[in-house]
Protein backbone atom coordinates (compact mmCIF):
# COMPACT_ATOMS: atom_id res chain seq x y z
CA UNK A 1 0.00 0.00 0.00
CA UNK A 2 3.10 2.38 0.80
CA UNK A 3 4.36 1.34 -2.57
CA UNK A 4 1.21 2.01 -4.13
CA UNK A 5 0.94 5.78 -2.89
CA UNK A 6 4.48 6.36 -3.66
CA UNK A 7 3.64 5.10 -7.31
CA UNK A 8 0.86 7.67 -7.25
CA UNK A 9 2.71 10.43 -6.20
CA UNK A 10 5.61 9.91 -8.00
CA UNK A 11 3.47 9.73 -11.18
CA UNK A 12 1.45 12.85 -10.70
CA UNK A 13 -2.01 11.53 -10.03
CA UNK A 14 -1.06 12.89 -6.33
CA UNK A 15 -0.57 16.73 -6.92
CA UNK A 16 1.95 17.76 -4.81
CA UNK A 17 -0.01 20.62 -3.21
CA UNK A 18 -2.02 17.73 -1.83
CA UNK A 19 0.28 15.76 -0.57
CA UNK A 20 2.26 18.51 1.14
CA UNK A 21 -1.57 19.30 2.66
CA UNK A 22 -1.93 15.71 3.82
CA UNK A 23 1.27 15.44 5.39
CA UNK A 24 0.91 18.66 7.46
CA UNK A 25 -2.57 16.86 8.77
CA UNK A 26 -1.61 13.47 9.26
CA UNK A 27 1.94 13.28 10.00
CA UNK A 28 1.27 14.49 14.04
CA UNK A 29 -1.25 11.77 13.98
CA UNK A 30 1.07 9.12 13.34
CA UNK A 31 3.59 10.43 15.56
CA UNK A 32 1.20 10.07 17.98
CA UNK A 33 0.36 6.14 17.11
CA UNK A 34 3.79 5.78 17.52
CA UNK A 35 4.08 7.36 20.45
CA UNK A 36 1.32 5.78 22.30
CA UNK A 37 2.29 2.39 20.89
CA UNK A 38 5.71 2.65 22.46
CA UNK A 39 3.88 3.72 25.56
CA UNK A 40 1.50 0.55 26.11
CA UNK A 41 4.40 -1.94 25.05
CA UNK A 42 6.63 -0.47 28.08
CA UNK A 43 3.59 -0.34 30.75
CA UNK A 44 2.92 -3.66 29.49
CA UNK A 45 6.37 -4.95 29.72
CA UNK A 46 6.17 -3.40 33.37
CA UNK A 47 3.31 -5.34 34.44
CA UNK A 48 0.95 -2.83 34.71
CA UNK A 49 -2.06 -4.60 32.90
CA UNK A 50 -1.12 -7.80 34.53
CA UNK A 51 -1.96 -6.06 37.78
CA UNK A 52 -5.38 -4.57 36.54
CA UNK A 53 -6.20 -8.14 35.60
CA UNK A 54 -5.66 -9.58 38.84
CA UNK A 55 -7.25 -6.62 40.94
CA UNK A 56 -10.25 -7.16 38.72
CA UNK A 57 -10.86 -10.88 39.98
CA UNK A 58 -10.70 -9.71 43.90
CA UNK A 59 -13.78 -7.59 43.40
CA UNK A 60 -15.73 -10.22 41.39
CA UNK A 61 -15.75 -12.29 44.65
CA UNK A 62 -15.77 -15.17 42.70
CA UNK A 63 -18.80 -14.53 40.68
CA UNK A 64 -18.30 -15.21 36.85
CA UNK A 65 -21.20 -12.59 35.81
CA UNK A 66 -19.61 -9.58 37.89
CA UNK A 67 -16.35 -10.40 36.89
CA UNK A 68 -17.33 -10.14 32.95
CA UNK A 69 -19.02 -6.68 34.32
CA UNK A 70 -15.27 -5.65 35.15
CA UNK A 71 -13.95 -7.23 31.60
CA UNK A 72 -16.52 -4.79 30.10
CA UNK A 73 -15.24 -1.90 32.29
CA UNK A 74 -11.65 -2.32 31.33
CA UNK A 75 -12.20 -2.97 27.77
CA UNK A 76 -14.44 0.37 27.55
CA UNK A 77 -12.24 2.22 29.49
CA UNK A 78 -8.96 0.85 27.36
CA UNK A 79 -10.52 1.26 24.80
CA UNK A 80 -11.59 5.41 25.55
CA UNK A 81 -8.04 6.08 26.73
CA UNK A 82 -5.57 4.00 24.92
CA UNK A 83 -7.16 3.48 21.60
CA UNK A 84 -9.10 0.13 20.31
CA UNK A 85 -5.48 -1.59 19.17
CA UNK A 86 -4.55 -1.65 22.99
CA UNK A 87 -7.70 -3.46 23.90
CA UNK A 88 -7.41 -6.06 20.69
CA UNK A 89 -3.05 -6.31 21.41
CA UNK A 90 -2.58 -6.35 25.53
CA UNK A 91 -6.39 -6.90 27.24
CA UNK A 92 -7.38 -9.39 25.12
CA UNK A 93 -4.79 -11.90 25.92
CA UNK A 94 -5.48 -11.11 29.47
CA UNK A 95 -8.48 -11.63 29.96
CA UNK A 96 -8.42 -14.67 27.90
CA UNK A 97 -5.83 -15.83 30.21
CA UNK A 98 -8.18 -15.12 33.04
CA UNK A 99 -10.86 -17.06 31.86
CA UNK A 100 -8.95 -20.13 31.53
CA UNK A 101 -7.60 -19.73 35.14
CA UNK A 102 -10.95 -19.53 36.20
CA UNK A 103 -11.80 -22.65 34.29
CA UNK A 104 -14.89 -20.62 32.55
CA UNK A 105 -15.35 -20.29 29.18
CA UNK A 106 -13.25 -17.94 27.59
CA UNK A 107 -15.05 -16.97 24.42
CA UNK A 108 -17.53 -14.72 25.78
CA UNK A 109 -14.48 -12.97 27.12
CA UNK A 110 -12.43 -12.67 24.02
CA UNK A 111 -15.53 -11.68 21.88
CA UNK A 112 -15.98 -9.10 24.38
CA UNK A 113 -13.12 -7.60 23.84
CA UNK A 114 -13.16 -7.32 19.87
CA UNK A 115 -16.45 -6.02 20.07
CA UNK A 116 -15.81 -3.01 22.39
CA UNK A 117 -13.00 -2.76 20.88
CA UNK A 118 -14.49 -1.54 18.12
CA UNK A 119 -17.73 -0.15 19.47
CA UNK A 120 -16.39 1.92 22.44
CA UNK A 121 -14.27 3.59 20.51
CA UNK A 122 -15.92 6.82 19.97
CA UNK A 123 -15.84 8.49 23.33
CA UNK A 124 -12.53 10.46 22.91
CA UNK A 125 -10.51 11.43 20.12
CA UNK A 126 -7.53 8.96 21.17
CA UNK A 127 -10.35 6.43 20.68
CA UNK A 128 -9.28 5.71 17.36
CA UNK A 129 -7.29 6.70 14.53
CA UNK A 130 -10.53 7.76 12.75
CA UNK A 131 -11.57 9.83 15.22
CA UNK A 132 -8.22 12.11 15.47
CA UNK A 133 -9.13 12.54 11.80
CA UNK A 134 -12.24 13.72 12.27
CA UNK A 135 -11.32 15.89 15.13
CA UNK A 136 -9.07 17.95 13.02
CA UNK A 137 -12.19 18.28 10.71
CA UNK A 138 -14.69 18.94 13.55
CA UNK A 139 -12.60 21.93 15.06
CA UNK A 140 -13.72 20.61 18.08
CA UNK A 141 -11.96 20.33 21.65
CA UNK A 142 -11.14 16.41 22.96
CA UNK A 143 -14.24 17.85 25.77
CA UNK A 144 -16.01 18.92 22.54
CA UNK A 145 -15.41 15.86 20.24
CA UNK A 146 -16.57 14.02 23.84
CA UNK A 147 -19.70 15.93 24.79
CA UNK A 148 -20.98 15.67 20.80
CA UNK A 149 -20.12 11.63 20.42
CA UNK A 150 -20.95 10.15 24.30
CA UNK A 151 -24.49 9.34 24.00
CA UNK A 152 -23.49 7.16 20.45
CA UNK A 153 -20.71 5.89 22.71
CA UNK A 154 -22.15 4.67 25.07
CA UNK A 155 -25.09 3.29 23.07
CA UNK A 156 -21.90 1.18 21.20
CA UNK A 157 -21.16 -0.04 25.17
CA UNK A 158 -24.45 -1.33 26.28
CA UNK A 159 -26.19 -2.59 23.43
CA UNK A 160 -23.11 -5.24 22.52
CA UNK A 161 -22.54 -5.82 25.84
CA UNK A 162 -26.48 -6.86 26.54
CA UNK A 163 -26.27 -9.10 22.92
CA UNK A 164 -23.31 -10.70 24.93
CA UNK A 165 -24.72 -11.32 28.01
CA UNK A 166 -28.03 -12.70 25.95
CA UNK A 167 -26.16 -15.08 23.76
CA UNK A 168 -23.54 -16.28 26.73
CA UNK A 169 -26.05 -16.03 29.84
CA UNK A 170 -25.27 -19.81 30.88
CA UNK A 171 -21.41 -19.77 30.38
CA UNK A 172 -21.54 -16.29 32.58
CA UNK A 173 -23.20 -17.92 35.52
CA UNK A 174 -21.83 -19.70 38.78
CA UNK A 175 -18.70 -19.50 40.54
CA UNK A 176 -14.82 -19.62 39.88
CA UNK A 177 -11.90 -20.00 42.36
CA UNK A 178 -8.90 -18.01 43.84
CA UNK A 179 -6.79 -16.63 40.96
CA UNK A 180 -2.70 -16.65 40.20
CA UNK A 181 -1.77 -14.01 41.54
CA UNK A 182 1.19 -12.60 38.59
CA UNK A 183 4.46 -11.31 40.62
CA UNK A 184 6.04 -8.19 39.28
CA UNK A 185 10.02 -8.21 39.11
CA UNK A 186 10.47 -4.50 38.98
CA UNK A 187 8.30 -2.13 41.33
CA UNK A 188 10.65 0.76 40.42
CA UNK A 189 9.16 0.13 36.44
CA UNK A 190 5.82 -0.88 37.29
CA UNK A 191 5.17 2.56 39.68
CA UNK A 192 6.57 4.66 36.35
CA UNK A 193 4.38 3.28 34.31
CA UNK A 194 1.12 3.75 36.60
CA UNK A 195 2.46 7.20 37.11
CA UNK A 196 3.23 7.95 33.72
CA UNK A 197 -0.61 6.61 32.46
CA UNK A 198 -1.93 8.66 35.64
CA UNK A 199 -0.42 12.10 33.93
CA UNK A 200 -0.88 11.57 30.46
CA UNK A 201 -4.45 10.10 30.47
CA UNK A 202 -6.01 13.60 31.43
CA UNK A 203 -3.53 14.95 29.35
CA UNK A 204 -4.87 13.77 26.36
CA UNK A 205 -7.86 15.26 26.78
CA UNK A 206 -6.77 18.90 27.85
CA UNK A 207 -6.75 20.49 24.50
CA UNK A 208 -2.63 20.11 24.19
CA UNK A 209 -2.42 18.04 20.65
CA UNK A 210 -1.78 14.49 21.95
CA UNK A 211 0.97 13.60 20.00
CA UNK A 212 3.06 16.19 22.13
CA UNK A 213 1.63 14.40 25.57
CA UNK A 214 2.38 11.11 24.15
CA UNK A 215 6.01 11.25 22.97
CA UNK A 216 6.95 13.15 26.26
CA UNK A 217 5.42 10.14 27.49
CA UNK A 218 7.05 7.38 25.49
CA UNK A 219 10.78 9.63 26.09
CA UNK A 220 10.00 9.58 30.28
CA UNK A 221 9.60 5.41 29.78
CA UNK A 222 12.04 4.81 27.58
CA UNK A 223 14.78 6.84 30.00
CA UNK A 224 13.40 4.43 32.67
CA UNK A 225 13.93 1.28 30.69
CA UNK A 226 17.08 2.28 29.81
CA UNK A 227 17.82 2.38 33.38
CA UNK A 228 15.79 -0.61 34.90
CA UNK A 229 15.45 -2.96 31.71
CA UNK A 230 17.12 -1.98 28.71
CA UNK A 231 16.59 -5.12 27.20
CA UNK A 232 12.86 -4.56 26.87
CA UNK A 233 13.28 -1.47 24.30
CA UNK A 234 13.19 -3.10 21.01
CA UNK A 235 12.61 -2.40 17.36
CA UNK A 236 9.87 -4.47 16.64
CA UNK A 237 7.81 -2.72 19.27
CA UNK A 238 7.10 0.32 16.51
CA UNK A 239 4.25 -0.76 14.53
CA UNK A 240 6.17 -0.33 11.29
CA UNK A 241 2.98 -2.76 9.02
CA UNK A 242 0.58 -0.79 10.48
CA UNK A 243 2.42 2.33 10.02
CA UNK A 244 2.99 1.69 6.27
CA UNK A 245 -0.70 0.58 5.73
CA UNK A 246 -1.55 3.74 7.03
CA UNK A 247 0.25 6.02 5.07
CA UNK A 248 -0.08 4.33 2.06
CA UNK A 249 -4.08 4.41 2.82
CA UNK A 250 -3.59 8.15 3.19
CA UNK A 251 -1.71 8.86 0.00
CA UNK A 252 -3.76 6.66 -2.15
CA UNK A 253 -7.14 7.56 -0.92
CA UNK A 254 -6.13 11.34 -1.39
CA UNK A 255 -5.37 10.43 -4.83
CA UNK A 256 -8.95 9.20 -5.60
CA UNK A 257 -10.09 12.11 -4.05
CA UNK A 258 -7.78 13.96 -6.75
CA UNK A 259 -9.31 12.08 -9.69
CA UNK A 260 -13.16 12.74 -8.28
CA UNK A 261 -13.89 10.58 -6.15
CA UNK A 262 -16.09 13.12 -3.84
CA UNK A 263 -18.12 13.73 -7.05
CA UNK A 264 -18.70 9.77 -6.95
CA UNK A 265 -19.26 9.65 -3.59
CA UNK A 266 -21.55 12.55 -2.80
CA UNK A 267 -25.23 11.57 -4.42
CA UNK A 268 -24.73 8.52 -2.38
CA UNK A 269 -23.76 9.91 1.40
CA UNK A 270 -26.44 12.69 0.90
CA UNK A 271 -25.57 15.95 2.38
CA UNK A 272 -28.62 16.81 5.31
CA UNK A 273 -28.49 16.59 8.88
CA UNK A 274 -32.29 14.82 9.75
CA UNK A 275 -31.86 11.30 11.46
CA UNK A 276 -32.80 9.43 8.16
CA UNK A 277 -29.94 11.60 6.74
CA UNK A 278 -27.29 10.93 9.00
CA UNK A 279 -28.76 7.00 9.16
CA UNK A 280 -27.95 6.89 5.42
CA UNK A 281 -24.20 8.19 6.12
CA UNK A 282 -23.55 5.83 8.97
CA UNK A 283 -25.28 2.29 6.96
CA UNK A 284 -22.90 3.58 3.87
CA UNK A 285 -19.84 4.31 6.12
CA UNK A 286 -20.81 0.69 7.47
CA UNK A 287 -20.92 -0.69 4.30
CA UNK A 288 -17.64 0.44 3.17
CA UNK A 289 -16.09 0.03 6.54
CA UNK A 290 -17.15 -3.93 5.91
CA UNK A 291 -15.87 -4.16 2.28
CA UNK A 292 -12.85 -2.37 2.44
CA UNK A 293 -11.23 -1.54 5.93
CA UNK A 294 -13.04 0.97 8.43
CA UNK A 295 -9.65 4.15 8.01
CA UNK A 296 -10.42 3.19 4.31
CA UNK A 297 -14.14 3.92 4.61
CA UNK A 298 -13.83 7.32 6.74
CA UNK A 299 -11.11 8.87 4.10
CA UNK A 300 -13.05 8.33 1.53
CA UNK A 301 -16.51 9.54 2.74
CA UNK A 302 -14.84 12.04 5.15
CA UNK A 303 -15.41 15.21 2.03
CA UNK A 304 -18.71 13.88 1.30
CA UNK A 305 -19.93 14.70 4.83
CA UNK A 306 -18.85 18.16 5.91
CA UNK A 307 -20.63 18.95 9.12
CA UNK A 308 -19.27 18.10 12.46
CA UNK A 309 -22.70 16.05 13.32
CA UNK A 310 -22.76 14.38 9.73
CA UNK A 311 -19.00 13.78 10.34
CA UNK A 312 -20.37 12.02 13.59
CA UNK A 313 -22.49 9.97 11.83
CA UNK A 314 -19.95 8.68 9.60
CA UNK A 315 -17.65 7.76 13.01
CA UNK A 316 -20.99 6.14 14.36
CA UNK A 317 -20.77 4.23 10.93
CA UNK A 318 -16.99 3.11 10.40
CA UNK A 319 -16.50 2.58 13.93
CA UNK A 320 -19.69 0.85 15.38
CA UNK A 321 -19.86 -1.00 12.09
CA UNK A 322 -17.17 -2.97 11.42
CA UNK A 323 -18.06 -6.34 13.37
CA UNK A 324 -19.27 -8.22 10.05
CA UNK A 325 -16.04 -8.81 8.34
CA UNK A 326 -12.34 -9.40 9.83
CA UNK A 327 -10.62 -7.10 7.85
CA UNK A 328 -13.09 -4.16 8.38
CA UNK A 329 -11.08 -3.02 11.09
CA UNK A 330 -7.22 -3.90 11.81
CA UNK A 331 -8.00 -4.55 15.72
CA UNK A 332 -10.10 -7.11 14.49
CA UNK A 333 -6.81 -9.09 12.84
CA UNK A 334 -4.22 -7.79 15.50
CA UNK A 335 -7.38 -9.80 18.12
CA UNK A 336 -7.19 -12.67 15.99
CA UNK A 337 -3.46 -12.93 15.80
CA UNK A 338 -3.10 -13.36 19.60
CA UNK A 339 -5.79 -15.57 20.13
CA UNK A 340 -4.37 -18.07 17.50
CA UNK A 341 -1.16 -17.73 19.76
CA UNK A 342 -3.40 -18.84 22.92
CA UNK A 343 -4.75 -22.14 20.79
CA UNK A 344 -8.57 -20.06 20.59
CA UNK A 345 -10.65 -20.76 17.58
CA UNK A 346 -13.34 -18.41 16.15
CA UNK A 347 -15.15 -19.14 13.35
CA UNK A 348 -15.50 -16.00 10.92
CA UNK A 349 -19.20 -17.52 9.62
CA UNK A 350 -20.66 -17.33 13.18
CA UNK A 351 -18.27 -13.77 13.80
CA UNK A 352 -20.02 -11.96 11.01
CA UNK A 353 -23.70 -13.39 11.92
CA UNK A 354 -23.20 -12.47 15.46
CA UNK A 355 -21.51 -8.98 14.03
CA UNK A 356 -24.11 -8.27 11.66
CA UNK A 357 -26.85 -8.40 14.44
CA UNK A 358 -25.41 -6.43 16.82
CA UNK A 359 -24.56 -4.16 13.86
CA UNK A 360 -28.46 -3.56 12.46
CA UNK A 361 -29.53 -3.24 16.24
CA UNK A 362 -26.91 -0.64 17.76
CA UNK A 363 -26.17 1.42 14.65
CA UNK A 364 -29.86 3.11 14.83
CA UNK A 365 -29.89 3.52 18.11
CA UNK A 366 -26.57 5.16 18.28
CA UNK A 367 -27.92 8.17 14.74
CA UNK A 368 -30.80 8.03 16.80
CA UNK A 369 -28.74 9.40 20.20
CA UNK A 370 -26.74 11.64 17.89
CA UNK A 371 -29.89 13.42 16.14
CA UNK A 372 -31.76 13.29 19.39
CA UNK A 373 -29.56 16.06 20.87
CA UNK A 374 -27.76 17.97 17.64
CA UNK A 375 -29.50 16.99 14.58
CA UNK A 376 -32.65 19.32 13.06
CA UNK A 377 -36.22 18.14 13.06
Amino acid sequence: MLLAGAGCLAGGLLPLPAFGELAGRTAPILAFVVAMTVVTELVDDAGLFHVVTDRIAVPGRGSVFLLWLFVVALSSVATAFLSLDTTAVLVTPMVVLLAVHAKIPPLPYALTTVWLANTASLFLPVSNLTNLLAQSSMSLSPLGFAKLMWVPAAVGVVVPSLLLWLAFHRDLRGRYGPQPVHTTGDRTLLRASGGTLLVLLPALVSGIPVAVPAALAAGFLVVIFLWRRPAALRWSMLPWRPLMLTAGLFMVIETLHAQGLTRVLSPAAGTGETFPDLLRLAVLGTGAANVANNLSAYLALEPAAGSPLRLGALLIGVNLGPLVTPWASLATLLWHERLQSLNLRVRWGGFAVAGLVAVVLALPLAVLALWAGNGTP
